[in-house]
């Protein structure tokens, strides 16, 4: 059965500021018992903080986030260096799901940049599959720019059938894409979907303040930013339609995540997201 969790890239500042177990206690507390890790640093006290969580709170470890290659100046364990070590955290914690959460920048150039890393990812995959775990990717928008009339995401999935995909349905929205019809589309490939809403937020008073001077040009920039990540529940987003396709293409997971807050807390974001999911009637997914 699908599970709703939380997407730990929300919970990063916290996981600094009180450590893994504490965080995880209060995300267990809203009524969430599944985690994603992302953005967290794997370290030794952190994976045992997390394996704590799984045994007394019973927070399932949904799936750990890996890249292909450590890029400078970013944390995060690497198919290519930490191998073993990733197989090893995912077997403690009982994780059988790795995620890549980003196109590295370099594979973004051209299209043979893009086969040259799926056919990589391929490959890991492959040797994952060994050992009794999948690995998947994680969209953005830009993975539905067009070379030769084919979406990126299209020539990723076809150059590593091995790695399936975990869907973000903002991203899929601000690529200029129907989530519901995504989801169909990869049905059987998607383990995981990331439930984020689309806003457009309204114009703050600054922008009329520009008007007003006349910087029209600072007023339309004002005006092309409106787009926002918002709770479920509190944007444009048509959920009630979503998570039954998000069921239906067979997700083990339904993350739920906002990249931005706006001056809201993220406990409030998190209470307002379950929230809005338990009235759509999915209680019984938490």
């Amino acid at each position: 059965m699908t599970k709703i969790g939380v997407q730990a890239m929300m919970l990063k500042d916290s996981f600094a500021e009180i450590g893994a177990f504490e965080t995880l206690r209060k995300v267990s507390a809203i009524g969430y018992n599944a985690v994603e890790i992302s953005q967290i640093p794997m370290t030794p006290q952190n994976v045992a903080e997390l394996d704590r969580a799984r045994s007394e709170l019973g927070i399932d470890i949904a799936a750990l986030s890996v890249m292909l290659e450590k890029p400078q100046g970013r944390p995060g364990d690497s198919l290519r260096q930490d191998f073993d070590k990733i197989l090893d955290d995912a077997k403690r914690l009982d994780s059988n799901l790795l995620r890549i959460g980003m196109l590295p920048f370099p594979a973004m150039k051209s299209v043979d940049a893009v086969v040259e890393f799926a056919r990589a990812a391929n490959g890991y995959a492959e040797r994952l599959q060994e050992h009794g775990i999948g690995l998947y990717y994680h969209n953005h928008h830009i993975e539905f720019a067009k070379f030769d009339g084919q979406y990126m995401l299209d020539i990723i999935a076809e150059n590593s059938p091995a790695m399936g995909m975990e869907i973000d349905v903002h991203w899929v929205q601000r690529g200029g894409l129907d989530p519901v019809r995504t989801l169909e589309k990869y049905a059987g490939r998607t383990a995981m979907v990331h439930l984020k809403d689309y806003r457009i937020g309204q114009l703050p008073d600054s922008a009329f303040g520009l008007l007003e001077s006349g910087d029209v040009a600072g007023f339309m920039a004002e005006f092309k930013d409106v787009v926002q990540f918002a709770e479920v529940g509190e944007g444009n987003l048509d959920f009630a339609s979503i998570v039954p396709a998000a069921q239906a293409a067979g997700a083990a997971y339904m993350l739920v995540e906002q990249d931005e807050l706006y001056g809201c807390t993220v406990w409030d974001a998190l209470q307002t997201s379950y929230d809005n999911l338990v009235a759509l009637g999915h209680a019984d997914l938490f």
